[in-house]
């Protein structure tokens, strides 16, 4: 039997902060079940164009948001809209046009998908400079708009709300050119999944008020131990699933100071299996990331927010208090005070809980994946899929 060639997706990513990678995955996982006859093919463009640097400016970055929020809160804030200052910085990030030339050549994709602002840089220069004529969309991973996504040679922008869409118009998006679908999610977060079989299964009781901690992919929230101390200082009994993410040494400290806790206290470090704590659990303290909280948001998972970093992260905050599915806490004692108050308010919760179905983030990687598609057959149509010589 003749194999069957078939035509590819290229997805750009880039590993700073989990959010993005998920998004691609979420993707991959998604086109195996609904298009299985194309094939995704998902690369980190920061490792691919720049090799040699990207170890040390992930560190650096990482490093950054962790010491210095306060200064990448003003780059952020400064760069918003576009400006003299954001173009320098889209400038630098736009580099390695030889490199991606080369994976274009290479692939010899059907459409680009970027997950990764400065992915979408890079393809854009490509297509203005005329070296290639390929349909691009891009996902933009946070409940926020920010100049950093915007190119001229974008195709279609995938946005997680009606309020992100409005904010890309303000930006000078034409509104066609956007598609309110829900930021894409893996696929396990909208299966249903039972809380007292998964519950045994972490060794954890089904019927304790149970709080998930959540510090992104690097275990960083807050004050890291100190926050989870003073959360500790909770009156009522309450078992804690807290998830340290890569951050090894956080993980060994917590161990540590929180033996003699009079709480339930289940340590993990990084876990692909997130769904199930989220599904045991009837509050998620979390840093306000836009894929996390999506996902929480598709479990139904009430949120408490705590400590943004300046810049997305309180627009993602913002957002999602507005909207009813997550509450604020300014301090590591406002923290404590707050959740006391959510796990004592049944009403407040289930309000919470119903808040969350507004956004029908189940659907959002295949709605996703028909606005990818429908870009794709409508440039094909149009002007042809061939990289220009």
């Amino acid at each position: 039997m003749k194999k069957v060639k078939k035509e590819k997706i290229l997805i750009l990513t880039g590993n700073y902060g989990n959010g993005h990678i998920q998004v691609a995955q979420a993707l991959q996982d998604a086109m195996q079940i609904r298009f299985p006859h194309m094939e995704p093919v998902v690369i980190d463009v920061m490792e691919w164009v720049h090799p040699y640097v990207n170890h040390w400016s992930r560190l650096i970055y990482l490093q950054t948001i962790k010491t210095l929020p306060q200064v990448y809160g003003y780059l952020f804030q400064k760069t918003r809209k576009q400006n003299a200052l954001s173009h320098i910085i889209k400038t630098v990030f736009s580099t390695g046009m030889g490199r991606m030339m080369k994976l274009i050549s290479k692939i010899q994709p059907a459409i680009v998908v970027s997950t990764f602002p400065w992915a979408a840089g890079v393809i854009s220069k490509l297509k203005s400079n005329g070296l290639i004529n390929i349909p691009m969309v891009t996902i933009i991973t946070d409940h926020t708009d920010h100049s950093s996504w915007i190119y001229p040679y974008t195709d279609q922008y995938i946005v997680g709300s009606r309020v992100v869409r409005d904010s890309l118009i303000q930006l000078g998006v034409e509104e066609a050119r956007i598609a309110d679908t829900g930021i894409p999610i893996r696929l396990q977060f909208s299966q249903s999944i039972e809380r007292e079989k998964t519950a045994k299964k972490y060794g954890l009781d089904p019927y304790m008020p149970t709080v998930l901690v959540m510090g992104g992919g690097c275990g960083m929230i807050g004050d890291g131990s100190t926050t989870i101390q003073e959360i500790g200082q909770l009156r009522q009994p309450v078992q804690f699933i807290i998830v340290c993410g890569q951050n090894e040494k956080l993980r060994m400290e917590l161990s540590e100071k929180l033996k003699g806790s009079k709480h339930c206290i289940y340590l993990t470090g990084y876990i692909h299996d997130v769904h199930e704590l989220m599904a045991v659990s009837d509050i998620m303290i979390t840093k306000p990331g836009g894929v996390t909280t999506f996902e929480a948001i598709a479990m139904e998972l009430p949120m408490l927010l705590c400590k943004p970093i300046p810049g997305q992260e309180e627009d993602n905050a913002e957002f999602l208090v507005r909207s009813g599915v997550a509450i604020y806490a300014e301090t590591s004692r406002d923290l404590t005070e707050r959740l006391s108050q959510l796990l004592d308010d049944a009403k407040l919760l289930q309000d919470m809980r119903e808040n969350t179905k507004q956004f029908h983030p189940k659907e959002s990687a295949f709605a996703s994946l028909e606005v990818i598609f429908g870009t794709m057959k409508m440039n094909n149509r149009v002007s042809g899929i061939n990289i220009c010589s």
